[in-house]
Order: structure tokens, then sequence, then C-alpha cells
């Protein structure tokens, strides 16, 4: 093989090379090239995931308040309801007191 051959041998190879790396390279990118309805799908879960979040925030505050307002609620009406049998027991007492002033007389 003479220099010629060579050179010519040579750089066919190197331009086989280099078609084979740019196919290559033109493929991966085909399969990975992200589409514009892709982007447009991952915007529109994105919005949804947000407002889902907010929605989820807001329900969660308001069952915090609620669950003080029904907390608050309850105390009072224990405490009402103590001091009713706090009455409740000393109109008994009273009551018991009377009848045993009426036995006596």
């Amino acid at each position: 093989m003479n220099r010629t051959e060579f050179i010519l041998t040579t750089a066919i190879i190197l331009f086989v090379a280099f078609a084979l790396g740019w196919f290559a390279n033109w493929l991966v990118h085909r399969f990975t090239r992200v589409r514009q309805s892709d982007v447009a799908d991952l915007d529109r879960m994105s919005q949804e995931l947000h407002e889902a979040e907010e929605t989820r925030d807001q329900a969660i505050t308001y069952l915090q308040q609620r669950e003080a307002e029904l907390t608050n609620q309850l105390n009072q009406t224990e405490a009402e309801l103590r001091a009713a049998m706090e009455g409740l027991r000393e109109a008994r007492h009273e009551a018991e007191e009377l009848r045993g002033q009426l036995h006596r007389h």
C-alpha cells in the first residue's frame, strides 16, 4: 500500500466514523427530545398540584379553626353542666334541710 492509498483509506475510515457518530448523535437527540405537548402537560399538572396543595392547606386551616371552636363550645358546655350540677346539689341540700325543719315542727 502506497502513501496515497493509505491516506485515502484513512480518510474514508475517518469519514465513516464521523458519519456514524453524527447519526448516533441524531438518534439520541431524536429520542430524548422533549416535545412541546409534554412541557404543556407538565405545566398543567404542576398548576393542578399547586391548586390542590392550596385547597388542602385551606381545608386544614378550616378544620383547625372548627376544632378550636368545637373545643371551646365543649368547654363552655361542660362548665355550664358543672354549674347546673352544683346548683342542683345545693337545691337538693336545701330541700333536705327544709324537710328536716318541717319534720322537727
